[in-house]
């Protein structure tokens, strides 16, 4: 980058001028934009706002420029944040014994397609030890065996906050991390712990999903990314996508299907966060794409 750039992101209740006020500000501060989004929710009467810009040479220098924004939020009542477009969010990734997500992550990020820094990989089984050492990433195994007691759960899960810290953990990814995340750990990752799950028109839980969606003759199969809240596969969906099938396709095939959709549904939405376009509107989120 030439000069540096900067993504700012904010919300606050619409009102009329708000555009008008942030392009002002950022013009009268030497910055140059790059791309501009925004939308106001007639439900909710918020108005959400991303905004893409560099600090040309003669403007501000970054102290100044963050500190004469804080006025303009104060007086405007936004709830922002103004993101270095340099910096890449480092992204800790948690597995159990099914990898095709963490293999698909893995690979993005080493093509250079995400924009993210992963120092640790967590996991309460073995099975990709090996895979995290081809990438030449810490790999942490915490295990938690079935049925532990809530005391072991949750010294597994201070292990895992005290991963978050030590490696200044943004985002945290479910890649198919197969355990129920206790409600202490749910609200330290509040925002910040994206989870991958399948999907079905009607859906299935439990053992077996697609096992289950082949004996009801399901015509579409297909995936969520949301963020992770206290209650489970609940929290606001960021993205979602489904494939057809049909009666020829036996329980494997939709298996092999739904993988194929749960690797790009959850890549996408590791690549909104990062690129600071998701923000929440209550249970739901507004994600300029």
């Amino acid at each position: 980058m030439t000069h540096p750039e900067y993504i700012l992101t904010l919300s606050c209740l619409d009102q009329r001028g708000i555009v008008h006020r942030v392009s002002g500000f950022l013009a009268e501060h030497g910055c140059n934009i790059i791309d501009s989004a925004q939308f106001g929710d007639p439900e909710s009467r918020l108005f959400f706002m991303r905004v893409h810009f560099a600090l040309e040479d003669g403007g501000l220098g970054d102290a100044e420029l963050r500190a004469d924004f804080a006025v303009l939020a104060q007086a405007m009542q936004f709830k922002a944040q103004l993101h270095d477009a340099r910096y890449k969010p480092r992204v800790m990734l948690m597995v159990s014994k099914i990898g095709h997500c963490l293999n698909d992550l893995l690979f993005r990020y080493k093509s250079g397609l995400l924009p993210v820094e992963i120092p640790a990989i967590v996991s309460n089984h073995m099975d990709f030890y090996q895979l995290a050492a081809s990438y030449n990433i810490p790999f942490h195994h915490l295990p938690l065996a079935a049925g532990a007691p809530a005391a072991a759960k949750l010294a597994q899960e201070a292990r895992v906050i005290e991963l978050m810290d030590t490696h200044g953990i943004d985002l945290v990814v479910l890649a198919r991390y197969m355990q129920i995340l206790s409600p202490q750990l749910c609200t330290a990752l509040g925002g910040r712990a994206i989870n991958i799950h399948h999907s079905f028109l009607p859906s299935f839980k439990g053992a077996k999903p697609y096992a289950q969606a082949h004996h009801r003759g399901v015509k579409l199969i297909g995936a969520t990314a949301h963020f992770v809240t206290g209650d489970l596969d609940e929290g606001p969906i960021i993205e979602q996508d489904v494939e057809r099938v049909d009666h020829a396709m036996d329980a494997e095939s939709l298996s092999a299907i739904g993988r194929d959709v749960e690797c790009v549904v959850l890549a996408r939405a590791v690549k909104w966060f990062v690129e600071h376009r998701i923000l929440q509107n209550g249970d739901k989120t507004v994600v300029f794409k």
